[in-house]
């Protein structure tokens, strides 16, 4: 039980006085009896602080020094924060305590802190390391120099000032000055007294200039430039062999490959020869310093100097593989075959000088004998049992051979399938299951197993259980490897292997909601650019069965079938597409035209019935049937279709095309008032106004065109060949301002349209007014910079000759891509008799936009000026496959009413005959 007193019972401290640290002091008042007690005064706290000092032992000495105090000190603070306090008993206590916790803490982070500071010495030690410390290790090595090693050290030299001595030695020579440099200077100040040719300009200072050879010059840097700008614009061009990109691996690689073209120079050979002659006294030992030294003689044509010197390296380095070879390699057959068999003796279990060995021998027997030797020595190497079976003339020692190497080495996969494939089929599956036993991570033998059964005509899936397995083992490649297994397989005719692994692995390890689609449609184009059209038909099966309703799937797989397929698997494709997809009128058509194309008109026809059911108000079924029947000559049963088809899918465009097909037909009357009932229902379709007006212009009705037009453009105004036409129609008319009207009208409805400008632009050049088609130009190019229409005319019609070319570079400069420029600058080669040039511009264009029909016209007409007839053709089949639809002469062609029963190789001479 603790005795101490409570705080209220306990004596006050010696010298107390109560109120005296706040202040308080005795007082009087007139009621008091007696006089107040006073309390301390100054002397008395005076005394009994100094008291305590001398008690405490913090008397301080009282000298003449006292007087010499800061003057800028605080009065109030003359000594310290607690100056004038008491320190008792309770203020010690406290100190002790703050005390104890500073040393608890200190020893708590004295770990840390230690580790900590050793770090930090250590990283810089490691970062500003002492002389001695660098040079420990090599100091420690000289332990082991020998007494031969100290005297072979090579002499330093005197090098100091060497390069100095060089300079002043060279700065004292003097050389006579040739008689050629003295003519020189004295015909340099006198002037020429003979008449400048043409085409040269006699300048002031009596210098000649030819302006012939400046002109040439110019023009070579302007194609330089082409061609750079060319290589900088076309992108994946690789039929022109241009590069639009820095391959960096491919760059390293050419860089790899360069040879020397020159002999080496006599100084560099001297200067290779001391610094190797320098490293092989240092250390004998090493075996590089040997070999670079040898090759160092062979080039400069010291063969027998570059024979004793590996020789001695063989010496010095018997243990290396590299040294012998390439002492083997320098010398004849004879002296090679005693290096070699030194150089086994040395290292006997080397496989790469038993190989070696083995090569320098000419009779097939010696070969055996050495390879046999050499598996006595290493019989565990896969390497030498491979060249013993290749030395080998009948299968049945080869078999033999590798049976044995199979029971040394059963972790070799390709051992087991050399064995395999000499054994017959029923010890062939013996063989591979003893492999998978010993290996049963490699696939390459389940693969092998797949193929056997496939060989013996087994419909065994031996993919599925080596798919197992090898997940089971944890050793499944990846889907590429799997791949290119498959793609193997293909190559060697294992279609059914083929298939069977990529249907067991092309899936495997994708989620549901990985992009498997996108993966699958990707694999397999992958695989068609490679040739490997098996492989990629067996991923889109695969495909199918996952996403058997996929559109774009089965459009894939029917182009495959369409371009590297048979007709029959293409009919399967799509005979199956249209019954996993029957609301799909994509398939439907192309079923349908497949069988109008092999000439079954009437199987075509029950295709589109079949269509009809699935897509009862379809409008493209709709137009397809109509298409056939028209094209087989059946007016009325087209015409029958396309009053059904107003009827059961009224749209605007089963109308335009009843127009159409009026008009083709040259029943204009009636096709007119097709249009005008069209109108009724579809007033905002550019396309019917355009055919109205059109219409009228056929029938010689000028004001009623015109009014079609105008009245077109305001319910359509934004359809820019709507204003077009009615710009035309005004021009054509000799209403030249109109037709500027109509277009300023159109720039304003359509801004920042090419088309609209460029006509402007032609509506001014075609009036004579040049100078106001070079503002406008100027305007269209600031609003459309980056249209090759507008580059193009400005280049072919609004820019002389002899700017052209410079333009042209100026334009692709700005344009990024564009066919139209692109066809621009081929004509300008195709001007300046530049052939290869023309025709790799005009690949150019077809590659960027195949679609443009204008395109495939001028590089018609260029090849048949200037081409092959093979290529003549090879262009029109090209053509005929991809079917242009757009171009400003093209369109105008192909649209017009008599040419609609023509085909594209006809449309294409037309276009050829209509360009200028």
């Amino acid at each position: 039980m603790d005795s101490r007193r409570s705080f209220l019972s306990q004596p006050a401290p010696e010298n107390y006085v109560a109120g005296l640290g706040r202040g308080a002091t005795g007082f009087t008042t007139r009621s008091d009896l007696g006089p107040a007690r006073e309390g301390p005064s100054d002397e008395q706290i005076k005394e009994v602080l100094a008291k305590r000092a001398v008690q405490l032992g913090l008397a301080e000495k009282k000298d003449e020094d006292e007087g010499d105090d800061d003057p800028n000190q605080d009065p109030d603070n003359e000594v310290g924060l607690f100056a004038g306090g008491v320190y008792d008993k309770e203020d010690e206590e406290a100190d002790r305590i703050y005390r104890e916790i500073d040393e608890k803490m200190d020893k708590r982070r004295k770990a840390r802190r230690e580790a900590r500071e050793q770090a930090e010495r250590e990283e810089y030690e490691r970062k500003n390391p002492k002389i001695q410390q660098q040079f420990a290790d090599l100091k420690r090595a000289l332990g082991t120099v020998t007494d031969d090693e100290w005297a072979n050290l090579p002499e330093v030299g005197d090098l100091t000032g060497k390069n100095k001595r060089n300079r002043e030695a060279m700065r004292q020579r003097f050389y006579a000055v040739p008689d050629s440099v003295l003519s020189a200077a004295r015909q340099s100040g006198e002037m020429g007294t003979t008449v400048a040719d043409e085409g040269t300009s006699s300048s002031a200072d009596g210098t000649m200039t030819n302006f012939a050879k400046i002109g040439a010059a110019r023009d070579k840097v302007l194609q330089a430039k082409l061609d750079r700008a060319s290589e900088d614009t076309s992108s994946t061009v690789a039929s022109s062999g241009t590069a639009t990109r820095i391959d960096v691996g491919g760059y390293l690689t050419a860089l790899n490959s360069t040879q020397q073209t020159s002999a080496p120079q006599a100084g560099d050979i001297t200067r290779a020869r001391e610094l190797l002659s320098s490293v092989i006294k240092t250390n004998p030992n090493n075996a590089p310093g040997w070999i670079a030294a040898a090759r160092v003689e062979e080039l400069a044509g010291k063969i027998v100097s570059a024979r004793n010197i590996i020789a001695k390296g063989s010496q010095k380095c018997p243990k290396s593989e590299d040294v012998w070879l390439e002492n083997i390699r320098l010398n004849d057959n004879h002296n090679a075959k005693i290096i070699a068999k030194d150089a086994i003796l040395a290292n006997k279990r080397s496989v790469r000088l038993w190989v070696e060995a083995m090569k320098l021998e000419t009779d097939p027997r010696a070969k055996k004998r050495v390879v046999r030797h050499a598996l006595d020595h290493i019989p565990e190497s896969e390497a030498l049992w491979k060249e013993a079976v290749n030395l080998e003339e009948e299968s049945e020692n080869a078999r033999l051979l590798l049976a044995k190497a199979t029971e040394l080495i059963p972790m070799s996969v390709d051992l087991w399938l050399a064995l395999a494939r000499l054994e017959t089929p029923e010890n062939a599956q013996k063989v591979l299951n003893k492999a998978r036993k010993n290996i049963p991570t490699s696939h390459e033998i389940w693969i092998a197993a797949a193929r056997l059964q496939e060989q013996l005509g087994a419909k065994v899936n031996v993919m599925e259980r080596a798919v197992r397995m090898l997940a089971r083992e944890k050793a499944m490649p990846k889907r590429e490897d799997w791949i290119s297994e498959a793609e193997k397989c293909e190559r060697e005719g294992a279609t059914a292997t083929c298939a069977n692994i990529i249907q067991e692995t092309l899936g495997f390890g994708l989620d549901e909601d990985d992009n498997r689609k996108d993966m699958f449609l990707e694999d397999a184009r992958g695989c068609i650019n490679r040739g490997m059209y098996l492989t990629a038909r067996s991923m889109y099966a695969y495909a199918l069965r996952v996403f058997p309703t996929s559109r774009t799937i089965w459009l894939a797989a029917a182009d495959l079938e369409r371009t590297h397929g048979t007709r029959e698997f293409l009919w399967e494709v799509l005979e199956k597409a249209v019954e996993a997809c029957p609301q799909s009128e994509v398939l439907w058509m192309m079923l349908a035209k497949e069988k109008w194309m092999a000439g079954e008109i009437d199987n075509a026809r029950l295709v589109l019935a079949r269509a009809f059911k699935y897509n009862p108000n379809n409008e493209d079924i709709w137009l397809a049937a109509v298409k056939l029947e028209a094209e087989n000559d059946r007016v009325s049963e087209a015409r029958r279709l396309l009053e059904t088809a107003r009827q059961e899918s009224p749209t605007d465009r089963v109308w335009m095309k009843s127009v159409v097909f009026e008009r083709q037909m040259g029943n204009l009357d009636d096709a007119l008032d097709l249009v005008t009932q069209a109108l009724q229902l579809f007033p905002q379709a550019p396309k019917l106004w355009m055919l109205k007006g059109q219409d009228y212009e056929d029938l010689g009705m000028l004001p009623q065109a015109r009014d079609s037009y105008a009245t077109g453009v305001k319910a359509c105004s934004k359809s820019v060949p709507l204003w077009l036409l009615y710009s035309r129609l005004e021009e054509q008319a000799g209403n030249v301002v109109k037709a500027r009207s109509i277009l300023d009208r159109a720039r304003l409805a359509v801004p920042k349209n090419a088309e609209v400008w460029c006509e402007s632009v032609r509506v001014e050049r075609r009036a004579n007014n040049l100078s106001q088609a070079k503002m406008l130009m100027a305007k269209a190019l600031q609003e459309c910079p980056r249209s090759g229409l507008l580059w193009s005319e400005q280049i072919w019609h609004l820019e002389p000759r002899t700017t052209r070319r410079p333009r042209s570079l100026e334009a692709i400069k700005k344009v990024d891509s564009d066919p139209i420029l692109f066809v621009a600058v081929a004509r300008l080669f195709w001007g300046e008799r530049k052939l290869e040039k023309a025709q790799n511009w005009f690949e150019k264009a077809l590659v960027l936009d195949s679609d443009q029909g204008d395109t495939w016209a001028w590089y018609y007409k260029f090849l048949l000026q200037h081409g092959e007839k093979e290529k003549v053709r090879e262009v029109v089949e090209k053509c005929r496959d991809v079917k242009p639809c757009h171009g400003e002469v093209w369109q105008t062609v192909a649209k017009n009413p008599k040419n609609a029963k023509l085909g594209t190789e006809e449309v294409l001479g037309l276009v050829a005959k209509e360009l200028a």
